[in-house]
């Protein structure tokens, strides 16, 4: 049985993540996403009661699929379909993450783990084990169907409906029926004593064997089958009791009954009769059970990605944030209108400004502007709606539009090492040369300020000559830097396919953390922070 709910013809194997993703977690800080997805927001109408305490799984699967990038716009949309699904219908999201959660958990506590070990061969309680994970199978395809069927007409993305309708074809009302009256029928061999609630009464399941043979040579018994085989409910009386001794007093004296010596071969095979036709009975039902011995965990991974998404959508709305469904265009393209970094938002509890852009046929974008006027912001809030959009989820903006880049780098600049061993333009230097080793046919490179850790002039040198070399191979390159020589030779060359925008500041110097299309300043307004900062201290 196949999930199929995250890729439309198969599963989460063989997936290829991108090469740095803990650069790309760490530039990005996508870390505050990852826990957000975990914490489901607890509402009271329209004002948050409550935060929950984080699902570890759901946080470790929001990092497992974020960090490997969809390839194709059909496989984009298939996603994002699952997705629209899932925040329309989050109750739906919700209830069915939770049945693989508990089937999974009751899984565990029915020793699924020891059996995996080798050397485990108790068969007794193999065979109990088995009879209860079929009633687990059971109950949890039972309760996902059912949901599937209330919410039919609701559920309109091919990933779900799909799923409902392999469910329906596999898991039939014939075939449900029939392996609950099997459950049912072998339920003595697998279920202990219980006390009945109202009258006290131990009860207990007994066997209830219908044999058919014939008689042989000296009336010798030949060709045991099985006729029927059920389960009874009885009230337990110990066998030193007096009215089991009754009882069995009057079995012997029935005409049609035998007796077998307590100290007889055939009394030890009787005694291994039930054991040998319910392993019979748990064989025939082992094909079922071995199709969805993948099924729930597929699930439950794949449900704690839509599940997190769904604590995702609170978290916008909790933040205020607008979210929109990105679209695959070509790879010159970047549009976007009113792009906010949500990462700093939920960091920092604040609402950032959004940005516009309207790039078409631009393979290199280059920023500058004034200090502290949310450069590097811009740049975050672009790589973290690639990341979201690569991996079929919504981004916060208005509207977003970009080509798709399964090879995404971050180039951001780093503490020195703290061992001394090289100085931060060699860390720079090595981590550059990693990027172009790895470069494939869809390439994007995020830099900021990038070898400003050396003098303006060798830095521009450095950086002209590498970001040249990378534009000029095809690959899409979005940079801020304070390198103005660089910055200005780029512009005095006027090369097709290369925009430049900067950090807007009013006359009287402040920010207003707007991204304007703009030629390069030959300043970063650095006296502006000094008489914030100094004068007025």
């Amino acid at each position: 049985m196949k999930t199929y709910l995250l890729y439309q013809d198969k599963e989460w194997i063989d997936v290829k993540p991108y090469f740095d993703e803990k650069s790309i977690i760490q530039d990005l800080g996508l870390r505050i996403l990852y826990m957000m997805a975990a914490r489901e927001v607890i509402w009271d109408g329209d004002n948050v009661k409550e935060i929950s305490t984080p699902d570890t799984f759901i946080e470790e699967t929001m990092k497992t699929v974020m960090m490997v990038p969809l390839e194709t716009e059909e496989e984009i949309r298939y996603r994002q379909q699952v997705l629209r699904d899932s925040l329309e219908n989050p109750e739906f999201t919700i209830r069915l993450y939770n049945i693989s959660s508990e089937v999974l958990k009751k899984w565990d506590e029915l020793g699924r783990k020891d059996k995996q070990k080798v050397g485990y061969k108790d068969p007794v309680s193999n065979l109990v084990g088995d009879i209860h994970l079929m009633e687990l199978f059971c109950d949890g395809l039972t309760r996902i169907k059912a949901l599937c069927q209330e919410y039919e007409g609701k559920l309109m993305s091919p990933g779900y409906k799909e799923l409902k309708n392999r469910l329906d074809v596999i898991f039939t009302d014939k075939v449900q029926e029939s392996l609950q009256q099997i459950l049912m029928d072998i339920s003595f061999y697998g279920e202990g004593m219980t006390v009945d609630e109202i009258s006290g009464n131990k009860l207990i399941m007994r066997p209830h064997m219908v044999m058919e043979c014939t008689l042989g040579e000296g009336f010798k018994l030949e060709g045991f089958k099985l006729e029927s085989l059920t389960s009874e409910i009885k009230k337990y009386r110990s066998p030193a009791s007096t009215i089991s001794k009754v009882q069995t007093f009057i079995h012997s004296r029935v005409p049609d009954s035998i007796q077998i010596p307590e100290d007889t071969l055939l009394k030890d095979d009787a005694d291994h009769l039930d054991w040998g036709i319910v392993r019979h009975v748990m064989n025939y039902c082992s094909k079922f059970m071995f199709r969805f011995q993948k099924f729930f965990d597929h699930l439950h991974f794949q449900t704690a990605f839509y599940r997190g998404a769904v604590n995702l959508a609170d978290h916008f709305k909790r933040f205020e944030l607008e979210y929109c469904y990105p679209k695959v265009t070509d790879k010159g393209t970047l549009r976007f209108k009113e792009l906010k970094e949500v990462v700093m938002a939920m960091e920092q509890r604040i609402l950032p400004v959004g940005n516009t852009c309207d790039m078409e046929d631009m393979m290199l974008l280059i920023v500058t502007g004034a200090n502290q006027g949310g450069k590097s912001t811009f740049l975050r809030s672009v790589g973290i709606a690639q990341v979201l959009m690569q991996c079929g989820l919504m981004v916060t903006a208005q509207s977003f539009e970009s080509g798709i880049f399964p090879s995404l780098f971050t180039h951001f600049t780093r503490r020195e090492d703290s061992a001394m061993n090289s100085g931060r333009l060699d860390e720079e230097l090595g981590r550059m040369n990693q990027i172009i080793e790895h470069l494939g046919d869809r390439s994007l490179v995020l830099l900021n300020e990038s070898f400003a850790t050396t003098t303006e002039k060798e830095g521009s040198v450095i950086a002209y000559d590498i970001i040249k070399a990378l534009n000029e191979a095809g690959v899409k390159v979005l940079t801020v830097t304070h390198l103005l020589s660089f910055a200005q030779r780029m512009y005095d060359e006027a090369a097709h396919g290369v925009e430049f925008f900067s950090a807007q500041r009013l006359p009287n110097g402040n920010r207003t953390f707007k991204m304007i299309q703009h030629e390069p300043e030959l300043t970063s307004f650095g006296l502006d922070l000094y008489d914030k900062i100094v004068r007025n201290s």
